[in-house]
């Protein structure tokens, strides 16, 4: 399968990503899929490093995360690799051996221990990893970690996406400048559920583990989690951020300079999410969905969610059609309370039902310059109590048919 065009969502400009202290990377290409590209990244961290993570909840989740959650769980963690082209999910006992082979042979080349080795995977499920093509490259990675940037590391994590996704944050607290970076990779089997997607973020920040996993896990749920191109979350997700400390910036549990620095990280992640959705396979919109006035937040974005899952939305919306009973029916569907009486929707702006019924001013010619658009809001109120989400999702386009009947040629 190849792709033969970038997203016309994708970001016109290119972001400066610059390096970050107690981080090396290095990149190579095994063609255990794909052809003249590099598809295997290594990030190694400084001993001072922590590390968070948040994985995907499927129930036949990659042998990458459950070997990944390990490493973190034990503070450990050193390095990290990433294979393109094979998410070795459903592999059985082979899988497990080759994961372990391939880190086992990290660690003997490196000198770090086995149990500070990270990996994470993407690509077909399935089918068995040639271990042989990885483990080839390993001496390479590691005598050129230091040499790839962050746009190459980006670009040899992509399968299906179209442009590579990075962004970062630069912020000052105390005199003393502290970077955020991150990548991503994703578009399609996007729903995520923690968090086929990858996302990486690395500081130079010294945050102690525990807070840095709060910090992840609570700006994940408003950006990744917030996220679906086709409803479907994969066998191998998942968000890792690493803390260096190398900046020698200590962020606490509780002040200024940590609520400046979660904001940063939240724009960073934010960023990162609306890539992956602007990248969905074969879209030509993104679509902002704004849930208000439910009984909790959790309701909100359970609305928001059947909104943006719907496939008779997201075709109306690819054909540009203002077709508002699907959204009716998708609120409808999510199984929250809501007063029908009470709702209002609206899109870009344009009030279109109230009252139970279609507003008495809205005629569907006050919608044509928005439905065109590239960016579509959908506004819903339910008018109830002060429970809000907002989800961002893209349209389907006849293009994700193509993509994913033609994955594995």
């Amino acid at each position: 399968m190849t792709i033969s065009k970038i997203s016309p969502l994708a970001p016109k400009n290119s972001p400066k990503m610059p390096l970050l202290a107690g981080l090396e990377m290095a990149t190579a290409a095994s063609e255990i899929k794909y052809k003249n590209r590099d598809d295997l990244l290594l990030m190694v961290f400084c001993s001072e490093t922590t590390v968070a993570g948040v994985f995907t909840k499927s129930a036949t989740a990659a042998v990458s995360v459950l070997l990944t959650k390990k490493v973190i769980k034990s503070n450990d963690a050193r390095c990290l690799l990433v294979n393109a082209g094979n998410a070795n999910a459903f592999t059985g006992k082979k899988g497990e051996r080759s994961a372990l082979s391939i880190l086992s042979s990290l660690s003997k080349i490196s000198g770090l221990p086995l149990s500070s080795m990270m990996m994470a995977s993407t690509g077909v499920i399935g089918e068995p990893l040639n271990e042989d093509l990885i483990k080839f490259h390993l001496k390479k990675l590691w005598d050129s970690k230091g040499e790839a940037d962050w746009y190459q590391a980006a670009s040899a994590i992509k399968t299906t996406d179209t442009f590579t996704k990075v962004t970062s944050q630069i912020i000052n607290i105390d005199g003393e400048n502290v970077h955020i970076c991150g990548i991503a990779k994703g578009s399609g089997m996007i729903a995520p559920d923690m968090a086929t997607m990858l996302g990486f973020i690395v500081t130079d920040a010294k945050i102690e583990k525990t807070l840095l996993q709060k910090m992840l896990s609570e700006t994940n749920n408003k950006s990744f989690n917030s996220i679906t191109v086709d409803n479907e979350t994969s066998t191998n997700d998942m968000v890792i951020m690493a803390a260096t400390g190398a900046s020698k910036v200590n962020i606490l549990s509780q002040g200024p300079n940590t609520d400046k620095f979660i904001l940063a990280l939240q724009k960073v992640m934010t960023c990162l999410a609306h890539q992956i959705v602007k990248d969905g396979e074969g879209a030509s919109k993104f679509i902002t969905i704004n849930v208000m006035g439910a009984v909790s937040n959790t309701s909100a974005h359970k609305i928001a969610k059947s909104i943006a899952n719907s496939p008779l939305v997201k075709t109306a919306i690819a054909g540009e059609d203002a077709n508002w009973g699907r959204i009716i029916m998708a609120i409808g569907k999510a199984g929250e309370p809501i007063i029908k009486d009470l709702l209002t929707i609206r899109i870009g702006g344009v009030l279109i039902a109230e009252d139970g019924k279609k507003s008495e001013g809205f005629v569907e010619s006050m919608l044509d310059k928005h439905i065109k658009s590239k960016n579509i809001i959908i506004d819903v109120d339910l008018q109830i109590k002060n429970g809000n989400a907002t989800v961002w999702t893209c349209d389907f386009t006849h293009d994700y048919i193509s993509i994913n009947a033609d994955y594995r040629s």
